[in-house]
């Protein structure tokens, strides 16, 4: 029979769970499986059990029914939590209370539900009143639980119950919710109990069973929340892998003023400094300083006192349990070899461990974090490497406020996730997600973000909250995002209805614009000077270790001096793809351009070609001067002619003058050359076939400025010129020859010869199918991932975004395919091509040069499948070559 519970604490030692870490985290989840981890060391643990994974799936597939053998591993894990606390579940003299919390083997902070304070009922607080002596204590916590039971399981109107809160605070003259005593909590609960009989239509449930397992039930059911599939998008985590539920014994943080509830990290979250990082709350519970409830205080004297805070900090109000809390992050960052993010509560004076993970950093911190711990000796330089997510480099890799701009300074709150933003404000995340498919830039502002507004998180460039620290949801979200926030900024009045956000005497409405500094917890009106960022020490270090052990080239897709400048001070290689198109639709030579396009003879092209010749000589001329000495990949004309032609009359009388020809007979050539479907049309090497003289002026461009620039520097670029949109072996070889006589005449007439390749993108697949032919011809394959995906799929690049997102949450693709590669697809097509291009040729260089030559996923796959490079926009390139590290390393095991 599976088993399918798993308890820990008390001196319990695994219960049956893998000994591997990764076993036992992909079984147990990962807090059940931190937690169990704990417990054996030594930690004071409370004891609990954890159901798995496995029956989340299996509960899923059957429709929401369980195996009839759970229910007995159930009555034992409660059992042996009755034991350990000598408590006992519903018993009305001295009740044993629980918590029951999600636990993906991936974090997912708020994403999923959590029920506390569960086996309370009418009985059962008054046991919990005399047991602990407090009775105000056991009223807040029955409050506590009927609000959030009937909020994860009920599925109820939660800010009703919010509203009869504040209306209780407001009718007692109460600011705080500790202000509140037993008799008011009393008046609220029963008040509570007439809501859920109001929206619910049965009485509050009193039986703690059904309790338990309805709240089990919603915490499955929350891995299908749509707030969980949004994050598991964005963070490419399966549906398959499904949550494990944890049932664990309460412990009480609001027990008064010797008790207490914090989250902290073992070291600085947002910059990675190895100094304790948290913030905590005398008489409270975790979901106050998570959700942004209350304002925390500060974990430390030091961060108090940087602050300039009042309240006193852990270590001077609680110095004793302070000590052993530190003793505690000393021991689980040794344990664990890197930084943990934990949870902890204190209990009239005693320290309980509730969760220990890696923490979520940012990207400053993870290169820093990991460049120490390898400088530390605690971690090798391979792990270091491996450690670092490659896409968190792009938080480094953009602009930043310039420190000496002006800044019309409105408030400022806590800095809770580094780096810069500035766009229009607006108060929904709805509004968020439309503003920006709308190519808006936005700041989401909000009183306090919830799981629910994970989409509009993503979709904003920054987050301002006016409630919550820097452990709350807003800040931990974002930071794993990448995203600025200012959290915490008190003086912020926000109004929803009216779209108003009130700052003193200040009043912005939706729309306007506003800059935020996570660095620093500014808040400004108006937009501020942004600077490049200095990708220096840790970065600079990491990167060297980086290219130790990666076997892939990696290049950039660039096509101007300024970017292939940027690219190669981020260590790029060569360049993989320069699109020649983009410098046809210059403002100068446009003109010339569609002279060539409307011509109705070889005479009348030739005629504007010679007019674009010197231009097109000094684009190259200009980018082969930044990248002597290494590989540039010309594309040659690839697009559909009907991109190029005018539209309006202004831009057909332009063109008629300068041909000399009237513009209805313009008109008509542009008509003739119309198509239904241009993309896969008239483009291409099919412009090379029809009109060879296109392709001859741009070789004799390349071969000229790379013999300018060998003359100048004495050292030699190494032109690849590229084919695209080949499907035959016969298309290949016409254009190659066109190429090789160019170069032959333009190296005669310079007196000197070049190194040069010409070969093709791989981006049809009968291209693929063909590869041992085409290789006959071609020197190098470069796949076009983009276009074979879309080829290959039959689905527009261009318009895929209607329903992508739809195939993606139904299991159709695992990911965009045209974010991450079809490996399962196109990947097939790629790696045939590579097989039957190295049988013709074994020397053939290969290499991917559509978007996903900077997804890491897809790096993978190009270094299994033995790829020479991949070629990245510019500011990609670190991310590449960091993935390009780390595929190495998985390849080696």
């Amino acid at each position: 029979m599976t088993q399918y519970v798993y308890r820990f604490g008390g001196g319990m030692d695994a219960d049956g769970a893998p000994t591997d870490s990764t076993e036992a985290r992909n079984l147990l989840g990962g807090k059940g499986a931190n937690l169990a981890e704990m417990a054996n060391i030594g930690l004071p643990v409370p004891p609990g059990f954890t159901i798995s994974t496995e029956m989340c799936t299996r509960f899923m597939n059957d429709g929401g029914v369980y195996p009839d053998s759970l229910t007995g591993e159930v009555v034992q894990g409660v059992a042996h939590i009755e034991k350990v606390t000598g408590k006992t579940f519903g018993d009305a003299a001295d009740p044993l209370l629980v918590s029951v919390r999600s636990g993906a083997r991936a974090s997912m902070p708020g994403m999923m539900d959590t029920v506390l304070n569960l086996g309370l009922n009418d009985e059962t607080v008054e046991g919990l009143a005399k047991t602990s002596g407090d009775e105000r204590f056991a009223w807040d916590s029955y409050r506590r639980f009927i609000q959030m039971y009937s909020d994860v399981v009920l599925q109820l109107d939660h800010d009703s119950f919010e509203e009869a809160l504040e209306i209780a605070k407001e009718d007692n003259g109460f600011f705080t919710d500790t202000e509140m005593e037993s008799q008011h909590w009393k008046a609220l609960v029963a008040e509570y109990k007439g809501l859920v009989e109001e929206q619910w239509g049965k009485p509050f449930p009193q039986d703690v069973n059904d309790q338990l397992w309805g709240a089990v039930s919603a915490v499955f059911g929350s891995w299908q929340a749509e707030r969980a599939k949004v994050y598991r998008r964005l963070n490419d985590i399966p549906a398959e892998w499904g949550t494990a539920v944890n049932v664990q014994a309460m412990v009480f943080g609001n027990m008064g003023e010797t008790s207490a509830t914090g989250v902290a990290f073992t070291r600085n979250p947002s910059t990675g400094d190895s100094a304790y990082y948290g913030e905590w709350l005398i008489n409270a519970q975790g979901e106050d300083v998570v959700a942004g409830i209350r304002t925390p205080q500060y974990l430390s004297k030091a961060a108090r006192e940087e602050a300039n805070a009042k309240p006193l900090s852990m270590e001077e109000a609680m110095p004793e349990t302070y000590g052993e809390l530190t003793n505690v992050f000393d021991l689980l960052e040794r344990h664990y070899r890197d930084m943990q993010d934990i949870e902890f509560t204190v209990e009239r004076g005693k320290l309980w461990m509730l969760q220990t993970r890696s923490g979520k950093r940012t990207a400053k911190a993870a290169l820093k974090i990991a460049v120490d711990m390898a400088n530390d000796g605690l971690i090798t330089e391979e792990e270091a490497v491996a450690r670092v997510d490659p896409m968190a480099l792009d938080q480094l890799l953009h602009p930043t406020l310039d420190p000496d701009a002006k800044r019309d300074v409105l408030t400022t709150g806590l800095p809770a996730s580094p780096g810069a933003a500035c766009g229009i404000i607006v108060f929904d995340s709805d509004t968020a997600e439309r503003r920006t498919e709308m190519g808006d830039d936005v700041i989401l502002v909000r009183v306090e973000t919830s799981p629910e507004d994970i989409h509009g998180m993503h979709a904003a460039k920054g987050i301002l909250t006016a409630r919550g620290g820097m452990t709350s949801h807003a800040a931990v979200v974002a930071r794993g995002m990448g995203r600025p926030c200012v959290s915490g900024a008190g003086s912020l009045s926000i109004n929803n209805e009216t779209k108003l956000l009130k700052i003193g005497d200040r009043e912005l409405k939706e729309g306007d614009i506003l800059t935020i500094d996570g660095s620093n917890g500014q808040v400004m009106a108006g937009r501020v000077k942004t600077i490049q960022p200095e990708l220096v020490g840790d970065f600079g270090v990491l990167m060297v270790w980086a290219d130790k052990v990666r076997r892939l080239g990696v290049r950039t897709n660039a096509e101007t001096p300024q970017d292939c400048r940027v690219a190669r001070d981020f260590g790029a290689e060569g360049i993989g793809l320069c699109r020649t198109e983009h410098m046809f639709f210059e403002t100068s030579r446009i003109t010339a351009v569609r002279q060539m396009i409307l011509a109705a003879n070889e005479a009348g092209r030739r005629e504007a070609l010679a007019k674009l010749l010197p231009e097109q000589r000094e684009d190259f001329r200009q980018i082969f001067e930044v990248m002597v000495g290494l590989p540039v990949t010309i594309r040659l004309l690839d697009p559909p002619l009907h991109e190029f032609l005018p539209h309006h009359q202004s831009e057909f009388e332009e063109v008629a003058a300068a041909a000399d020809v009237g513009v209805e007979t313009l008109k008509q050539r542009a008509n003739e050359l119309h198509e239904f479907n241009p993309m896969l049309g008239h483009r291409g090497c099919r412009l090379g076939v029809t009109y060879p003289e296109i392709y001859e002026m741009q070789a004799r461009a390349i071969f000229e400025a790379a013999c300018e620039i060998a003359e100048a520097s004495g050292e030699a670029p190494i032109p690849e010129v590229m084919i695209p949109l080949v499907a035959t072996a016969r298309e290949l070889e016409l254009m190659k020859d066109a190429v090789d006589r160019m170069a032959e005449e333009v190296f005669a007439e310079k007196g000197r010869r070049i190194e040069y390749l010409v070969g093709t993108m791989i981006e049809l697949p009968r291209a693929a199918l063909m590869a041992g032919k085409i290789a006959e011809h071609g020197e190098f394959f470069s796949f076009g991932t983009n276009d074979l995906t879309q080829t290959t799929l039959g689905v527009s690049r261009d318009d895929a975004g209607r329903f992508l997102t739809q195939y993606v949450d139904k299991g159709i693709f695992p990911r965009d395919p045209f974010v991450s590669l079809d490996i399962e697809g196109v990947g097939q097509l790629i790696e045939l091509a590579a097989e039957r291009g190295r049988a013709t040729r074994p020397d053939i260089k290969l290499g991917i040069c559509g978007e996903h030559g900077g997804d890491p996923a897809s790096i993978a796959f190009c270094e299994k499948t033995g790829l020479d490079y991949v070629s990245a926009s510019p500011y990609r390139v670190p991310i590449a070559r960091l993935a390009a590290a780390q595929a190495a390393l998985a390849k080696k095991g």
